[in-house]
């Protein structure tokens, strides 16, 4: 009778064990999808930001990412601004004037929007201060990482290409001389000649990250 009360103890109890033996062995945790988790919540205001990060393919630049929820069942909302804050407060942020709508109970993700590069001097890892204003009056700063363009965030970093320049606002070699600066013997002067300057490389693309290097590949 006893021993047929221990085998029903030991039945019951490798019963019980099988969940856990199979969560153990068959259900692992790097086995699952994951769902990252570097972006940073601000719910304060009446539209939350969700998952906000800057995304960095290179040095010195990247992509301003989040997702804005309109927390109210009446009003929509627009996002006009977006600019560094305290010690970031020297981050160039483009463009500037935002016109971003959100409506009611709406949900956008920036990442379907024109992007809004960031530039500076960064590289990721670090933590920026951003404040994001509304047309409600709110307005939200909030610690956002920089984090990589590897994984997940491959891809979504547009930041690369440099401000753009204005064809009037960078010299040409086919301008035509003021009469002042043509000299009555007839040679050019050397005022013509459109010289180079360290700005003029300031267009050029940093090198990219190579994610297998940096540990996010």
């Amino acid at each position: 009778m006893q021993s047929r009360r221990s085998l029903r103890l030991v039945a019951g109890a490798l019963v019980l064990a099988v969940p856990l033996l199979g969560s153990c062995g068959f259900d692992k945790a790097t086995d699952r999808v994951y769902t990252p988790a570097a972006g940073t919540n601000s719910r304060d205001g009446q539209v939350a930001v969700l998952s906000a990060v800057i995304v960095a393919a290179q040095p010195d630049s990247g992509t301003f990412i989040a997702s804005l929820s309109n927390q109210t069942s009446e009003d929509d909302f627009e996002l006009t601004s977006i600019a560094g804050a305290g010690d970031w407060s020297d981050l160039t942020i483009e463009p500037s004037d935002l016109s971003i709508d959100i409506p009611a109970r709406g949900f956008v993700n920036l990442v379907d929007e024109d992007p809004i590069t960031v530039r500076g001097d960064f590289d990721p890892g670090r933590i920026a201060e951003l404040t994001l204003t509304f047309d409600s009056g709110d307005t939200v700063t909030m610690d956002v990482p920089i984090v990589f363009a590897c994984n997940t965030y491959d891809g979504l970093d547009s930041s690369a290409a440099g401000p753009s320049e204005s064809p009037s606002e960078s010299p040409s070699a086919t301008e035509s001389p003021s009469p002042g600066d043509v000299p009555t013997d007839g040679t050019a002067s050397p005022t013509a000649t459109p010289t180079e300057s360290a700005s003029a490389a300031s267009g050029v693309p940093a090198e990219p990250y190579d994610c297998v290097s940096v540990g996010e590949g």
